[in-house]
């Protein structure tokens, strides 16, 4: 009999017709999956293999509009899910209501995997174990209409101390050896063991099964600072063990990510989507697709589009795609930024809201926003190749590689932002959602020079969902959205010659750490953000709490705009 060994994810719902979704499962042996709803409605899907794990990704059909329909997974005819012994609620699959009058979404980013129940959590509780709980202890309570994961939603590099162990026995079992750093994944198959650990915490397995999500990569799914610079990516690929971690990373990500991110009608497009299918043993396929992706970026679009009802998200990578060579270097190869800029000036339409995911954040605190341009522009040689060494070291040390690194893609976003503002049928609200600093934040800019948009414009930044901030970091933003700090900023920059860009912007909220969670809910041209954050005081009860004795408390809700 066929065991269910992760999963179900429910990924994506369709909005436009509201009666499809997608399910994602992976089960212990070749199998036949199956979806079932009651009235009919479902769906089967044959597993395919990789590297001796099998994988199904089901679409749903026959949903009505506007419904929350309850599922089981069906594995060669046995029920698989939900678990026999689970006291959690049914799963269900949420319809929106067509035309759907505006969506609930859910976002952070930065999840070390929670530890087993029983064992102490050095860094807090989960926010996303706490929202599991809260879910649960009340079915029919508002919830995410999606969740945005916005990158490091595994720890390649990073391991647990279980992971460690785990992986010392695999590659004794294996008898092989391996140059790998003996703390990190080395290949496909101890990134499933990631997987495993981090979807297989049974708060986190029902809430992404309850409730779509998408996802996008940050640098620690793969390595700490992945593609800092062209020297950084050449280092990494003289070392004996990158490349089975590169491709094992893009493989698994595709699998374990990627796949469920895109809609059926772009999953019956997807050329490599069917050579998977075809194959009796897609490894191979795969496996050449993840070395070609990273020896030519340009040739794989990870970024994607979603619209929820008349609310746009795009979602971009900002680590695969970007052009290293020092005199060009952008966030996003030409391909990529004109894909961008399609979706958000040639095709947006008539939207009241337009979302922009992007793991790194585009406005920073100003004096780590002007440090990163200053170093930017030393390791490009504005002040001689002595500077430009010492900029190269600097920015792998202090992590300057964000937006304001990429001069040009910085002013490129900023400039389509304003002018997506500013059109005549401009959204009421622009938002940029970000992660990856380990703490939270509201940021709005002025536009300084040119006309400024119509739309609010916003930096939203949530991180992390289960992580910790070292309490210098804590310090240096607290003090980099100072006067003193933007002085030096610009002090800085002024040696760098680096110019001042369009905009000035101010923090309007936090920062804020801990775990957290960031929630807009959008309801026709009105918006209102909410930031939650897990808190394991004892004092505020147990009631709608996870395993940890944690619940949710509110940190902030604000309303955006007039009339919300």
């Amino acid at each position: 009999m066929a065991g269910l060994r992760l999963g179900p994810l429910l990924r994506h719902v369709d909005w436009e017709s509201g009666t499809s979704a997608t399910v994602w499962v992976e089960t212990d042996r070749a199998c036949t999956a199956e979806v079932r709803c009651p009235g009919g409605a479902g769906g089967t899907a044959p597993t395919f293999r990789v590297a001796d794990h099998h994988y199904a990704l089901v679409v749903v059909t026959g949903l009505v509009p506007g419904t929350a329909t309850t599922y089981e997974v069906l594995l060669d005819g046995e029920r698989v899910w939900p678990l026999a012994d689970s006291s959690q609620p049914p799963s269900t699959i949420r319809t929106p209501p067509v035309p759907a009058t505006g969506a609930v979404v859910a976002f952070g980013s930065c999840r070390w995997a929670a530890p087993a129940v029983g064992e102490s959590d050095p860094v807090g509780p989960d926010v996303l174990d706490t929202l599991s709980a809260r879910l649960a202890a009340d079915p029919e309570a508002e919830r995410p209409d999606v969740l945005l994961l916005l990158g490091d939603q595994v720890y390649a590099d990073e391991t647990s101390a279980d992971t460690r162990a785990w992986i010392a026995r695999h590659r004794q079992a294996a008898g092989t050896g391996s140059d790998a750093p003996p703390d990190q994944v080395a290949d496909y198959e101890e990134y499933t063991h990631l997987y495993d650990e981090s979807w297989g915490d049974p708060e986190l397995r029902w809430l992404l099964s309850t409730v779509p999500s998408c996802m996008i990569f940050d640098d620690h799914d793969v390595i700490d600072d992945w593609n800092t610079s062209a020297a950084w990516v050449a280092d990494m690929r003289a070392t004996p063990w990158w490349h089975k971690r590169i491709t094992g990373g893009l493989m698994s990500y595709w699998v374990y990510q990627h796949l469920g991110n895109l809609s059926p009608a772009e999953l019956a497009e997807d050329e490599l989507y069917a050579a998977v299918l075809a194959a009796d043993d897609a490894t191979e396929v795969l496996r050449a697709f993840a070395e070609r992706a990273d020896a030519d970026p340009a040739s794989t679009r990870w970024s994607y589009r979603r619209d929820f009802g008349r609310t746009r998200l795009l979602m971009i990578d900002t680590r695969a795609a970007r052009v290293l060579e020092e005199q060009h270097r952008t966030m996003l190869d030409s391909q990529e930024a004109a894909w961008l800029r399609t979706q958000v000036i040639g095709e947006l339409g008539d939207v009241d809201h337009l979302l922009i995911g992007t793991s790194l954040p585009w406005l920073l605190p100003p004096m780590v926003h002007f440090a990163e341009s200053w170093n930017a522009a030393l390791c490009r040689g504005e002040r001689g190749p002595r500077w430009a060494r010492f900029g190269e070291w600097l920015r792998r040390r202090a992590d300057l590689e964000h937006w304001a690194a990429f001069t040009s893609s910085f002013e490129r976003m900023t400039e389509t932002i304003a002018e997506v503002g500013g059109s005549d049928t401009a959204p009421a609200t622009v938002c940029v959602l970000s992660g990856d600093v380990h703490h939270a934040y509201v940021a709005e800019p002025v536009w300084t020079t040119g006309q400024p948009p119509r739309s609010r414009v916003f930096q939203f930044t949530c991180s992390p969902l289960h992580n910790s901030a070292p309490a210098a970091m804590r310090v240096g933003f607290r003090f980099g959205w100072s006067r003193v700090a933007k002085g030096i900023g610009h002090l800085l920059a002024r040696h760098g010659r680096v110019e001042r860009p369009a905009i000035r912007w101010e923090r309007t909220g936090g920062p804020w750490f801990g775990n957290q969670l960031m929630t807009l809910t959008l309801r026709g041209r009105t918006a209102r953000l909410r930031l939650e954050k897990a808190s394991a005081d004892a004092k505020q009860g147990r009631r709608e709490t996870d395993r940890a004795g944690a619940r949710l408390i509110g940190i902030l809700d604000r309303n955006l705009t007039k009339g919300g």
